[in-house]
């Protein structure tokens, strides 16, 4: 389908020359393109410019939209996220309300080994229908492209439920997906005793199927306090490495893990969480490639304090955005929330966190070729909001839908 996007109040992320990742002080620079028009073509970003310069025919495209008073945004590129699951955890959420910290949940049973009790008595079918539910949520969010994690499954056959699911949503979703595994999410209770056999488990056997079958793009670990040593994560992500799986890290979530400094040893993409990162945390990003990504809807929901985005930026950082949906301690994909609560609670500025939540987290996820910015020749994954007075009214309406039509890939979602 050709289509025609004219009287655009403001294109955001109108970017030709596109980097890969935005760091420090770039973060607040947001470029724009004002009464301007966008042209799309077999799922392609064809053409745009301003309406003063002339557009193309209206004749030669299926769809002209009129986008007066409206801002088109490049789509929100989630790059964490653990959107198949079985079941909800509102008991969990009632305990923390009374009390018990994600801890002491997790000791007695719950939070992962919770999820994962639950997954491995769910079929593939029940787990691909629910996922795809959630897809379709995020879509209308703004989300074009999504990275989904394994980690509930601690088993071999539920780890490659997990993925083969994931697989299968590639298949049958318009989003772009990458798949990650994490069997190193939790330790499963029969393991608690015999560490390391889990952890021969992941390396010997699981590893060798999925890079079989290709069912994983990256290989993740949570390195954290009560959850993967260092050594233990370093081991992991060395085996991934020799199946061909980039690594990326869960750390610092809890306490100063270590779990930055391995990630960033291991050249990973991306190090997530990160609610404890302080200034040797900062020096080690600062010397790799390695993309920083924050979740604080995750320190919204567990009440825990949030990382310390304005420090990281002002020594230099990149940032990327994500929501973490999962059951557990992130029930939800709504992006624009994310950048509402890096505005209000980390004093992350509008541009920043909108750069953060397109370029930056593109990068996190390995599509900053193809999403992240409105440049010809890249997927047309965008979306119109309602008519509104600015950018900044995206972060600042945090309970309203202002979003009008989505697009991805060129097709017309909404």
């Amino acid at each position: 389908m050709k289509i025609l996007i004219e009287n655009i109040k403001t294109i955001v992320g109108a970017n030709p020359t596109p980097g890969k990742k935005l760091s420090g002080k770039e973060m607040s620079v947001l470029p724009c393109l004002d009464n301007a028009w966008i042209s799309i073509a077999d799922g392609l970003i064809s053409g745009m410019g301003t309406m003063k310069e002339g557009m193309p025919e209206k004749a030669k495209f299926d769809k002209v939209i009129n986008a007066e008073g409206r801002f088109v945004f490049p789509s929100w590129c989630d790059s964490h996220t653990h959107i198949v699951y079985a079941g909800s955890r509102e008991g969990e959420f009632v305990n923390r309300i009374r009390g018990l910290s994600y801890e002491e949940i997790a000791r007695r049973g719950g939070g992962i080994l919770n999820s994962a009790e639950r997954l491995n008595k769910t079929s593939e079918d029940e787990l691909f229908d629910s996922a795809m539910r959630r897809l379709n949520e995020i879509t209308k969010y703004g989300t074009g492209s999504v990275e989904i994690k394994s980690g509930y499954g601690l088993s071999v056959e539920g780890e490659l439920k997990m993925l083969r699911v994931i697989k299968k949503l590639k298949q049958h979703s318009p989003l772009t997906i990458k798949a990650n595994f994490l069997g190193a999410h939790a330790m499963p209770t029969i393991y608690k005793q015999s560490r390391q056999e889990y952890i021969d488990l992941i390396i010997n056997e699981m590893l060798p199927i999925i890079a079989k079958e290709k069912l994983a793009d990256y290989c993740d670990v949570f390195c954290d306090r009560g959850f993967y040593t260092v050594e233990e994560t370093d081991a992991i992500l060395q085996a991934g490495l020799k199946h061909g799986l980039q690594p990326k890290i869960h750390a610092n979530e809890l306490d100063y893990s270590g779990g930055i400094q391995v990630g960033v040893k291991n050249n990973a993409l991306s190090v997530d969480h990160l609610e404890f990162t302080g200034d040797a945390e900062i020096e080690c990003l600062l010397k790799s490639d390695t993309m920083p990504t924050l979740l604080p809807s995750t320190a919204f929901f567990l009440g825990l304090h949030y990382p310390p985005a304005r420090k990281m930026i002002d020594a230099g950082l990149p940032i990327a955005l994500a929501t973490d949906y999962n059951p557990g301690s992130s029930p939800s994909g709504r992006m624009a929330f994310i950048l509402s609560l890096a505005c209000v609670k980390m004093k992350m500025l509008p541009e920043e966190a909108i750069n953060a939540a397109t370029v930056n987290s593109a990068y996190a996820m390995g599509v900053g070729n193809t999403h992240g910015t409105i440049t010809i020749g890249k997927k047309a994954s965008i979306f119109i909001t309602q008519p509104i007075p600015s950018y900044s009214f995206i972060p600042y309406s945090f309970g309203s839908d202002l979003i009008e039509t989505v697009i991805v890939e060129g097709k017309l979602m909404s």
